[in-house]
């Protein structure tokens, strides 16, 4: 069995990766930690648990929890686990990261994204950006995995078959995507009242939204061409989903059936991406609680501009089920295994 603790696990990732890690038949629970509740009952927070999980949280005890785990689920918001992550990858325990601590390359960008300054800066170019759809051998071999943002999952996915022969121009990127407001976490802001999202839609952190060097790094990793991207996020009035809308200028013309057939070919052995055929496109609700990424692609051939457009669960691809997909990539285990 695979020794799993979670730490931060009183958010809404924490509470998600629990319902997954519960139906996964090789996982024993071990240790949630809050330093808010502990001492309380798990079920006390996540309610949806009562009877099925009987453990209560725990301080983050580090001896404690590198005793008894093989792989630890890290759910701080930025800049809060950094330190205990790098004491639990000394100790040789696995750590999939789902903060944005490890996903971002140098010390610097990551303080001018964050507005942190990262204390443990040795461990950047260790870490491994946890997408298996374009780092899966990687990933097999990691002791810290960087869980990519939500919205960066939606654009590299809608992406990276452009960029790999690159078909389009790299500078031409644009990404209007929208989010439901569990993306933002359990913050006590006046921008998440009810009486403020309920019946509105807004866009936020125009050009400054920190999943955008995310996009840029990992699609340059990947392709070894410099990537610029506009990305402007939204709110939405619903619970959870991400619809990303991505505009690229494509370098010749060519046809939808073409474009189809790239993403096809680059997904064709990718368990939890759909490729929709020509006509249709993604829907939040085709993918809510379930891992999938839906892609449909379309162009407008006037301007030689293809438009792809993604779906997926912001709590799930783009948080704790990608956690798990990644954990079972790590021990060997099937990589759809609790996921289905």
């Amino acid at each position: 069995m695979i020794r799993v603790s979670i730490l931060g696990a009183t958010g809404y990732s924490g509470g998600e990766l629990i319902e997954l890690l519960l139906k996964h038949p090789a996982v024993s629970l071990k240790h949630f930690t809050s330093e808010s509740s502990a001492g309380k009952p798990v079920h006390s927070v996540h309610g949806s648990l009562r009877g099925r999980v009987t453990s209560n949280f725990i301080k983050a005890d580090l001896k404690k929890i590198a005793a008894d785990s093989d792989v630890v689920f890290s759910c701080y918001p930025a800049a809060a686990g950094i330190k205990l992550n790098a004491e639990l990858v000394a100790k040789k325990v696995k750590v999939i990261d789902l903060s944005a601590d490890f996903r971002l390359p140098t010390a610097a960008l990551y303080k001018t994204w964050y507005k942190e300054k990262h204390t443990a800066p040795g461990l950047l170019s260790k870490a491994v950006y946890g997408l298996p759809e374009l780092f899966r051998e990687d990933i097999r071999r990691a002791t810290l995995i960087a869980n990519p943002g939500c919205y960066a999952t939606a654009a590299i996915l809608s992406a990276a078959p452009l960029f790999k022969p690159l078909a389009v121009d790299a500078s031409s990127i644009i990404i209007d995507a929208k989010s439901g407001t569990s993306g933002a976490g359990k913050k006590l802001s006046a921008d998440y009242l009810y009486c403020e999202v309920n019946e509105n839609f807004r866009a936020y952190n125009v050009a400054r939204h920190r999943h955008q060097p995310e996009i840029e790094t990992v699609l340059q990793s990947f392709s070894r061409v410099p990537a610029l991207v506009t990305f402007t996020p939204h709110l939405v009035p619903m619970q959870r989903g991400i619809l990303s809308v991505l505009y690229a200028t494509l370098k010749k013309s060519t046809s939808t059936q073409a474009l189809l057939a790239l993403f096809q070919r680059f997904y064709e052995r990718e368990p939890f991406v759909r490729i929709l055929p020509e006509g249709e496109l993604p829907q939040t609700k085709n993918v809510a609680h379930t891992n999938y990424c839906d892609i449909g692609i379309t162009q407008d051939s006037r301007m030689r501009r293809v438009i792809v457009v993604a779906a997926l669960d912001n709590l799930v691809k783009g948080a704790s089920g990608q956690a798990l997909q990644n954990m079972n990539l790590c021990f060997q285990r099937p990589e759809t295994e609790g996921l289905l």
